[in-house]
């Protein structure tokens, strides 16, 4: 059975700086991706980034692209997202997920596993 368990939220100023961590066990894929969603109080849960874990190959989405980076520590089965600049709208919760294969996807239904969530607030 595959975990993700995600670390790392927490309350930041605009312009700060925060890094989230997942870390994932059981894995029984030859090949896998991981990713990132967000989910805002009051609208519909978003794909951020995803990267695939055989040759860290990575894509974000528009409203992300520049400030944030997705990052993977093979040794550590890790996945990490960097978030730079932050602003008050990426306020949401972060769910760190994961799906079989080397597609980048970027639909709620695309990927099988997901975390628990971890918090990110953005004060102005």
């Amino acid at each position: 059975q595959v975990q993700l368990v995600e670390s790392g939220g927490g309350l930041v100023q605009a312009g700060g700086s925060l890094r989230l961590s997942c870390t994932a066990s059981g894995h029984t894929f030859i090949t896998y991706t991981m990713g990132w969603f967000r989910q805002a109080p009051g609208k519909e849960r978003e794909f951020v980034a995803a990267i695939v874990w055989t040759d860290g190959g990575t894509y974000y989405s528009n409203s992300v692209e520049g400030r944030i980076t997705i990052s993977r520590d093979n040794a550590k089965n890790t996945m990490y997202l960097q978030m730079n600049s932050l602003k008050p709208e990426d306020t949401a919760v972060y769910y760190c997920v994961t799906r079989s294969g080397s597609e980048i996807a970027t639909r709620r239904d695309n990927f099988d596993y997901w975390g628990q969530g971890t918090q990110v607030t953005v004060s102005s």
